[in-house]
């Protein structure tokens, strides 16, 4: 599989198939959004896009998979325990692959021109993906379903499905908003981001270690990565080393479409992505989903250029 896809359905009433499609948009959005938070906290912090996060989120998965790996290998038979360590573990390891990318790919170039560091995240991209195709290989990776559980809504004909995973991905998604948005709104570390995106020579003077800062927002967009990468590998069972193209274009089209360097926006253009997609796919053609997706951004940046909550950018003089 080379990213999250939007489950087919049969045709039947008409009702049905409308509500299984955005229960589907919504757990693909979610992913989506949670991917779409680390371009837009990058962004807002330092203006510029980090092109290698999609390689992030596909580290994870494979991290995900290995940790379960070991975790079974050392006995632990709980499933809630073994995926809360293995969580924690990719969380923490894909942190770290954050921090190296802005330690090797940005902060030697934070002096240079804009174009500089744009071409050196590309080439971080194209290191990660082929350091991982070396050290895993080309082929698609598989890991067996864990857990089948699955709610239905309707009739024994017509239903509307929502599995035990979905449920856990709205969940987590929702968990992992509000904390991110306690800690940018309540916390010291997220004080420090805000002065720092409003004005870096100003927070730099007021005491305020810009250069750590940063790197801890690159290490919290990978975070947020690593937890959209657990989810979407515990929910569809297979990846390999090229969804993190996939996955990384379509988070930062949501990045945008909701208004890049807002928070809230990167979620709902995630919410408006993963659903428009469902939608069309189910209900129009399954094969021009992403035409459509693409469409809907064009259209909302000609009317809107800061996407749907994002605000114009004032000029410092």
């Amino acid at each position: 599989m080379a990213g999250p896809t939007v489950p087919k359905v049969s045709r039947g009433n008409p009702m049905y198939i409308l509500a299984q499609q955005l229960v589907n948009g919504l757990i693909l959005g979610s992913i989506y959004g949670l991917i779409a938070i680390g371009y837009t906290m990058v962004y807002g912090i330092i203006g510029m896009i980090n092109f290698a996060h999609g390689e992030i989120y596909m580290i994870s998965a494979y991290l995900f998979t290995i940790f379960l790996a070991l975790v079974a290998v050392f006995g632990l038979t709980s499933l809630p325990v073994a995926l809360l360590i293995t969580l924690v573990a990719t969380i923490i390891l894909t942190g770290v692959y954050g921090f190296s990318v802005e330690r090797i790919a940005y902060r030697p170039l934070r002096g240079s021109t804009r174009l500089a560091p744009l071409i050196s995240a590309i080439g971080m991209s194209l290191v990660l993906q082929n350091y991982v195709q070396l050290a895993q290989g080309a082929r698609d990776q598989a890991l067996p379903p864990l857990y089948q559980g699955v709610l239905r809504f309707g009739s024994a004909a017509e239903f509307v499905q929502i599995t035990h995973i979905q449920l856990i991905i709205i969940v987590v998604t929702v968990v992992s908003m509000a904390a991110l948005t306690y800690l940018i709104n309540y916390t010291e570390l997220g004080r420090a981001c805000r002065a720092t995106q409003q004005d870096r020579t100003m927070a730099n003077l007021l005491g305020i270690n810009t250069d750590r800062t940063i790197s801890l927002v690159f290490v919290i967009g990978a975070s947020m990565a690593a937890v959209a990468g657990v989810l979407i590998t515990f929910n569809f069972g297979s990846f390999n080393y090229f969804i993190g193209f996939v996955a990384g274009i379509k988070a930062f089209t949501a990045a945008v479409l909701g208004g890049i360097g807002s928070l809230p926006g990167a979620m709902l253009g995630g919410i408006i992505l993963g659903l428009s997609e469902s939608l069309f796919a189910g209900l129009v053609n399954t094969d021009y989903k992403d035409v459509f997706a693409f469409a809907l951004l064009v259209a909302v940046l000609i009317f809107r250029p800061t996407g749907l909550l994002g605000k114009p950018e004032v000029e410092k003089i």
